[in-house]
């Protein structure tokens, strides 16, 4: 592992993701979360998350449409809000459905109901 002391949007923007990346902005930071989302989309990652209540993600959708143009195909790949729903509470319950999450589309089994 190493450290980058760069913005994760140009870290993507740059080529850093491939094929087994999965890009997850956890940050709630509308300035970082929403580059990070409109340049993950165009990488090859096999997953995007991020974190943010049902609200705060029907928001980052609307800037997302607005302010740089993405229709609903493009905001597809983008699993919002991150994780399974689990009932997480605890940030360790948090991060478990999200990993869930990243492990389920990488395993390529489809969302389903409980």
């Amino acid at each position: 592992m190493r450290l980058e002391p760069i913005l994760p949007a140009r870290f993507i923007a740059e080529g850093g993701c491939h094929s087994g990346t999965a890009v997850v902005a956890l940050t709630h930071d509308p300035r970082l979360d929403d580059l990070t989302m409109m340049e993950a989309v165009r990488s090859q990652a096999f997953y995007i998350g991020v974190m943010g209540s049902r609200k705060t993600s029907e928001k980052r959708t609307e800037r997302l449409q607005r302010i740089a143009g993405m229709d609903t195909a493009t905001l597809a790949p983008i699993h919002t809000p991150i994780g399974l729903a689990l009932g997480s509470k605890t940030p360790a319950e948090i991060a478990l459905a999200a990993l869930a999450d990243i492990v389920r589309v990488r395993n390529g089994v489809e969302r389903r109901s409980v």
